[in-house]
């Protein structure tokens, strides 16, 4: 997997905002190439079972999917989680391979890429946060990246105890 720069190719925002939030998506994937099926499901921080890397990167499918289809389009929440299991995403992932989470992944990157440049980044979402404002497409691509990134973090570790990779 080819991972982009974090440098945009334009200096405007919307091409810096989306060039970040391409390379933090990127080196998400990057962070699992070569790790084990058996691995990429296995839970190593007992404080936190359900994070494997498997875990965070269907987390990650689900938290753009609930930004950017739910709250900034309004559309109903069809996310796998509920109220009596919020963390849903993470608990289902040991039941996909980590390639398909993957794929899966960059598929839904690819079409929110269209989507993205199909509105402007003052466009408000369609549904309310939790403070009752309706927050921009710009609020929520600056999101994004840093939930992502915060992630990154995260697979990092994760990657370091499984099999001592480590990356940049």
């Amino acid at each position: 997997m080819t991972r982009t720069d974090d440098t945009p190719c334009a200096w405007d925002e919307r091409t810096q905002l989306t060039t970040f939030l391409d390379y933090v998506r990127d080196t998400a994937r990057a962070k699992c190439q070569g790790v084990s099926e058996e691995k990429a499901h296995k839970a190593l921080l007992p404080g936190s079972p359900l994070m494997t890397m498997s875990g965070l990167i269907n987390h990650l499918r689900w938290v753009e999917y609930y930004w950017l289809q739910v709250v900034f389009l309004g559309e109903e929440d069809e996310g796998p989680w509920t109220d009596e299991d919020p963390d849903r995403e993470m608990r289902i992932a040991v039941d996909f391979p980590l390639a398909q989470l993957l794929d899966e992944y960059a598929e839904q990157s690819a079409r929110y890429r269209e989507l993205v440049a199909a509105h402007g980044l003052d466009t408000r979402a369609q549904r309310a946060v939790r403070d009752g404002l309706h927050v921009d497409l710009r609020w929520i691509l600056l999101h994004l990246t840093e939930e992502t990134a915060r992630h990154n973090g995260h697979l990092d570790i994760l990657r370091e105890l499984l099999d001592g990779a480590t990356g940049a």
